[in-house]
């Protein structure tokens, strides 16, 4: 591992927004923003119970993670056609690319769409398409997993993969994702098992608001590759010596936390006490238009809180390009940018 010389706080934070990174848990439609909202719903003629775009963001005040969600889907009610699923990608890919994302894995919740009658193809086309066209017009890397809804049966989750089984060229791997707290991962233990079959990459929401005994079942039912979220993880110690051992990938989402109430405070988040532990942490945006910021505001905000070290900043990025499901020839690039970044900024203290 590289040796991470001091960083005075003043450009830490700028390091933080200058180093690449990889984001590994952003559901990209809750990257809609109130004003694309309001686009594509005049666009496709589609009411909204909001008078305005400000009416809307104000709405954004949760509770817990159902409270969230209910807007959330009522969002995503604008997308019906492949342009709008286009749209939404590459919006968020630009940003993206800003925050100098190198490689970006985009949930979808397809069961969202389908159920309103939008055709599973439309959905992947839009959002393949985009992450397409993203490599080449912003040099960013983009990839796509499909997320079953937990809240819906193991039998709604069978009939997606079905749907989706003449795309599976366009994905690189399925999730676990929706309400938590009374759907434990052994729900969808044959579907996932037939996803592994087909030679997906298998991930899953856990131990966000759930015990950490939903962390133990994703990994020895589902046998996940990667945990998102996980942050209940520090409550079970024979747990921790588990994901530190086997390097398990956590997804952690810092501002997500704090605005549905997991942590009370930023202050309070246990990232840090993760990196510490010898655990693979990431930090990733979750659903950035809903929860106050992109992953440059996820960094920036939770070092400032918790007062983590250039060290903490190098080994969460580099942690992202190793949890990634990308090419060890993309990351090793990847991670000699990340090394030549981190150079440059000690030279100049």
């Amino acid at each position: 591992m590289f040796k991470v010389p001091p960083v005075t706080a003043q450009r830490l934070q700028e390091l933080l927004r200058a180093m690449p990174k990889a984001e590994l848990h952003i559901h990209i439609e809750g990257s809609l923003e109130p004003e694309l909202i309001f686009a594509l719903a005049q666009r496709n003629d589609v009411p909204l119970p909001y008078a305005s775009v400000e009416a809307l963001r104000q709405a954004y005040a949760f509770t817990n993670l159902q409270s969230f969600l209910d807007i959330y889907y009522a969002g995503a009610s604008v997308l019906l056609h492949e342009q709008d699923f286009y749209d939404m990608a590459r919006a968020y890919l630009a940003r993206a690319a800003m925050d100098n994302v190198a490689h970006a894995e985009l949930f979808f919740d397809p069961q969202t769409h389908t159920a309103r009658g939008v055709a599973i193809e439309t959905v992947i086309n839009g959002l393949h398409r985009a992450c397409e066209d993203a490599r080449t017009e912003l040099g960013i890397s983009a990839t796509l997993i499909l997320c079953f809804l937990r809240h819906l049966s193991e039998e709604s989750a069978f009939e997606t993969l079905e749907q989706a089984q003449p795309l599976l060229g366009k994905i690189v791997g399925v999730g676990l994702d929706s309400s938590e707290l009374g759907h434990p991962p052994e729900k969808f233990a044959r579907v996932f098992a037939r996803c592994r079959e087909l030679g997906l990459h298998l991930v899953a929401h856990a131990g966000e608001e759930g015990p950490p005994a939903y962390i133990w079942s994703a990994l020895d039912v589902l046998k996940v590759e990667r945990i998102d979220h996980g942050v209940q993880a520090v409550h079970d110690a024979a747990l921790m010596q588990r994901l530190a051992q086997d390097r398990i990938p956590l997804t952690v989402c810092p501002l997500s936390n704090q605005k549905l109430c997991v942590f009370p405070d930023l202050k309070n988040h246990n990232l840090r006490q993760l990196l510490d532990a010898g655990l693979c942490a990431t930090v990733n945006s979750d659903d950035p238009a809903y929860f106050g910021g992109y992953i440059n505001e996820n960094f920036t905000q939770v070092f400032a809180a918790t007062n983590m070290t250039a060290r903490h900043a190098y080994q969460l990025a580099f942690n992202s390009f190793e949890a990634s499901f990308a090419s060890n020839a993309d990351k090793r690039v990847w991670e000699h940018r990340l090394k030549e970044t981190f150079e440059r900024f000690v030279e100049y203290d």
